[in-house]
């Protein structure tokens, strides 16, 4: 049996797409069959629909930074025992001050942030 798979070009298409794949939440396909196989098809062509007229801007350094604190219950005086001293913590987090290398580094090491987008340049407070 030849099962349907087009391009998504549309929102048409794409909530058609959409259509086809929730059945297979509410079914799900055996590993290795056509159906599997449709699945992953129409899922990867979901997403780059998404990604090309939905794209999520990547969190720079401080966002991240305070998104890790809130999903791990970590607080500013944590960052400033990280960090050594609680005024460079409230600057980094008021964005007065550049998270350094070594800042980074600790982030990384200590708290599982990606060293990539801690590294990621970034926009500091007017007038610093």
């Amino acid at each position: 049996m030849l099962m349907e798979i087009r391009a998504i070009n549309t929102e048409a298409d794409y909530d058609w797409a959409l259509a086809e794949v929730e059945r297979y939440f509410l079914d799900e396909p055996r590993p290795g069959s056509p159906d599997a196989d449709r699945f992953a098809v129409l899922s990867t062509l979901i997403e780059a629909y998404e990604n090309k007229h939905w794209p999520i801007e990547p969190l720079d350094p401080v966002e991240m930074l305070l998104h890790t604190m809130e999903e791990t219950g970590r607080t500013q005086s944590d960052l400033a025992d990280l960090l050594g001293s609680r005024s460079r913590a409230s600057e980094i987090l008021n964005r007065k001050r550049a998270i350094t290398m070594d800042m980074a580094h600790k982030l990384h090491e200590k708290w599982k942030i990606p060293a990539e987008v801690l590294i990621r340049p970034y926009n500091l407070a007017a007038g610093v």
